[in-house]
């Protein structure tokens, strides 16, 4: 065995290469088997390359992992000739052991943490680094299985993935279940005033989830740095810790018993601590009341099962005297000084105390005492004192200003062809303005030494009163003038229609006593009170039954003008609320709906002729008694008729309109201007809005291709035509209250104008043509309600 053995252990060490293709060459005896070892992979990380050849450059046969069954059939200059699955190379020896890494390695105790993050969840990383791919995510609470830990790093596993997660978010207690566990407690929500925001975290900033009423009883889990986390009312969430208090402060409220004192009327008990919030109860003087807060001059209370709130200065501890039949009733005095001056109401009985405000002649006041010369009075909702020499007990009468100029309507009365001058001034040396015709309707303003001062067909003058007449003549025997009348019933009663008008604030330009409750305003003087609050309206009477007239805006200065006791017990005062357009009383409503008060009035009754009827006008009649000198409208007499029978519309109407938009045919747009190199007209202002009038009337008449008076005029009747008078609204009347829609839909619908007198005041113009002409037919038509 020795003589075998030494020589090829001799020849190997001369050549590697040489053995191994002996031994490949030659057969092997059993005298040569050598007996392999078994040893496994042991790589820390990746795989192990199975080469060649014993050389870190020979190729790569195959990556081996760790744990990998070799068999060793030699080892040499730390390179291990190894067979694994059915591959022979080299591997370094370093990275065998004698033992399986892998069972080792699952062998080996692991322990259970649980991912204990703040908020959020952990990244478990393909590799102990920040950078490595992320795995998945853990959520807080999560069960994981630890198998090594090293530099900040722990190898877990978890949801059956392996990776390794940062060790400082790892803890040997579930915090989940901790947290439940740990010892829940019952606090109350405890603010001021208020609800307390519950936000969705620790922070000022975060988003509201739910707001607290104070008492509200919540569920404290945790609290750091001046938050706690609660649950209340099944919503979960942080508030301010430092509104919580262990005792709940409503349940702890300390009442007390009050009584309602006031000098005089009732105590309003409201909706909330605000003079504007709903009344709910009045109180009478001596009323027990219990109170459970007071703040900012409001007590809360309770008062015969109802819960409110009430002005604090009106209550006291101890019940007022009920007071005698002798003194329930006031005594009222009123301050009489010069017209003119005004009465100082003083905070003390004392020339030298300081003035509280200035009270105006004729300023209702209330008798509190009187002592030493001085009275001790109420007004305005306060107190002090007045020098009592100047008060009275009637009031004093305030002198009678000029009344307001009225107008009437009157008629021009001379021969027919002949014509009246309205002048400048009241005299015969006064410039002619314009020339009126015999039953011209002309508006009356006042008239003196033989003149009256008119308004007639848009001029303003003085005319002859002498030549004025209270009636229209009537239309002489053999003209040409008929006039047909019919009656339209409607299923609609007059009051019914009223109804309907005053639910849409039928508007007018009328004034009236304007009226407002004392709780809705703040008292600075005598003559001025501001609005306390919004929502307050001015009605037309002292009561809330009276109509709304108008409602003022919250701070608003009003002028006070009077005070007097309403029907509701409340005191109202008169004011003036400085508005151009009101609501309109159902009075003034129902007098303009009324067609009896228009339909045999000579000028009124045209508010019911049908514009939708042509009327058979004498075209050259038209042009030399009304078109003539009036512009570009001059001689179109022809051109109004055609409009008028082509699309249905009164041609007295379209030059009505067409006069009043172009001043009578001189405005640009009526004369022409150039639009895109054309021009263009526009006779009736349509698309002329406010601010853009002529290049927007312009541009509305180049769309329409209106490039010839004609054209404007025909064009014009038809946008004329398919507003208001083909959908059965042709006369001023229906325009304005369309009766047929509120038969029909139950409210008022598709009105031209909200002005209660806009039909009437259409009428004169209208009139005032018609008396200019000797040839025309007309259909009158009167509504007529149940």
């Amino acid at each position: 065995m020795r003589k075998i053995v030494i020589p090829v252990f001799c020849f190997a060490v001369m050549s590697t290469i040489a053995i191994e293709a002996q031994l490949s060459a030659a057969p092997v005896s059993a005298a040569q088997v050598t007996i392999e070892k078994t040893q496994y992979v042991n790589v820390s990380s990746g795989t192990l390359n199975m080469r060649k050849s014993g050389s870190s450059t020979a190729s790569v046969v195959a990556k081996l992992t760790k744990g990998t069954k070799v068999s060793v059939s030699s080892e040499s200059k730390g390179w291990a000739k190894i067979t694994a699955n059915g591959k022979t190379g080299y591997v370094s020896s370093q990275y065998l052991s004698s033992k399986n890494p892998v069972k080792a390695t699952a062998a080996a105790k692991t322990t259970t943490k649980y991912v204990n993050t703040s908020s959020g969840t952990l990244n478990m990383r393909k590799s102990g680094s920040p950078s490595a791919a992320v795995v998945t995510k853990l959520a807080k609470g999560t069960k994981v299985s630890v198998s090594s830990e090293s530099k900040g790093w722990a190898k877990v596993t978890a949801n059956g993935k392996t990776g390794y997660v940062s060790s400082q978010y790892l803890s040997t207690t579930n915090p989940v279940k901790a947290t439940v566990a740990a010892k829940i407690t019952t606090k109350y929500v405890n603010t001021s005033s208020g609800t307390l925001n519950m936000r969705k975290s620790g922070s000022a900033t975060a988003s509201v989830v739910a707001k607290l009423a104070k008492g509200t009883k919540v569920s404290v889990s945790s609290e750091s740095k001046g938050w706690a986390k609660i649950t209340s009312n099944g919503k979960t969430g942080y508030v301010s810790s430092q509104y919580l208090s262990t005792k709940n402060p409503v349940a702890v409220v300390k009442t007390t018993t009050k009584y309602v004192n006031v000098s005089s009327g009732t105590l309003a008990m409201r909706k909330s601590a605000s003079t504007s919030a709903a009344v709910l109860a009045k109180l009478a003087k001596g009323t027990k009341v219990t109170v459970s807060s007071e703040s900012k001059g409001w007590a809360k209370i309770t008062s015969n099962g109802k819960t409110g709130y009430v002005s604090s200065q009106y209550l006291s501890t101890t019940k007022p005297v009920a007071a005698t039949p002798s003194e329930v009733k006031p005594v009222i005095k009123y301050v009489n000084v010069s017209v003119g001056s005004s009465l100082n109401l003083r905070k003390q009985p004392s020339d030298s105390a300081a003035v509280i405000l200035k009270l105006t002649r004729g300023a209702e006041t209330t008798v509190i005492s009187e002592s030493g010369g001085w009275t001790k009075i109420k007004v305005y909702g306060g107190e002090g004192y007045v020098n009592s020499s100047f008060l009275s007990a009637d009031k004093p009468k305030t002198p009678i200003s000029e009344p307001e100029e009225t107008t009437i309507i009157k008629f021009v009365k001379v021969s027919d062809g002949s014509s009246l001058n309205m002048r400048s001034e009241a005299s015969t040396s006064g410039s002619v303005v314009t020339q009126l015709v015999n039953n011209t309707a002309v508006t009356v303003y006042s008239e003196e030494n033989g003149w009256a001062r008119v308004t007639a067909n848009g001029k303003t003058g003085y005319v002859s009163s002498a030549f004025l007449a209270d009636t229209a003549a009537e239309t002489p025997s053999g003209s040409n003038k008929t006039i047909d009348k019919i009656v339209t019933p409607y299923n609609l009663s007059l009051n019914k229609m009223v109804d309907f008008q005053m639910a849409a604030d039928a508007q007018t330009d009328k004034n009236y006593q304007t009226y407002i409750r004392e709780d809705a305003l703040t008292v600075i003087s005598s003559t001025k009170g501001t609005v306390d609050g919004i929502g307050w309206r001015v009605r037309g009477g002292a009561g809330p039954e009276n109509w709304v007239i108008a409602t003022v805006n919250d701070h608003q200065e009003l002028t006070i003008l009077s005070k007097k006791m309403g029907s509701d017990g409340y005191n109202w005062y008169e004011v003036n609320i400085n508005k151009s357009w009101v609501n309109a009383s159902p009075d003034d409503v129902k007098y303009n709906l009324n067609p009896d008060n228009f339909a045999n009035d000579s000028v009124n009754m045209f508010q019911f002729v049908k514009l939708s009827q042509p009327t058979s006008l004498n075209a050259s009649e038209v042009n030399e008694r009304i078109l003539a000198g009036k512009g570009i409208l001059a001689n179109q007499a022809a051109t109004f008729i055609t409009a008028g029978e082509t699309y249905g519309v009164n041609e007295i109407y379209l030059i009505s309109h067409a006069l009043l938009e172009t001043g009578k045919g001189t405005s640009p747009l009526a004369t022409g201007v150039e639009v895109n190199g054309k021009t263009v007209y526009n006779m009736y202002g349509i698309g002329a809005y406010d601010g853009t009038a002529l290049t927007s009337g312009a541009q509305y008449a180049y769309n329409a291709g209106w490039f010839t008076p004609e054209a404007a005029i025909i064009g014009g009747a038809k946008f004329i035509a398919n507003g208001y008078i083909s959908a059965g609204q042709d006369t001023l009347y229906k325009m304005r209250w369309n009766p047929a829609g509120a038969a029909k839909y139950g409210y008022a619908t598709h009105q031209y104008a909200t002005d209660i007198g806009w039909a009437a005041k259409q009428v004169k113009q209208i009139y005032n043509l018609y008396s200019l002409l000797d040839s025309y037919h007309l259909t009158v038509e009167i509504p007529a309600y149940k």
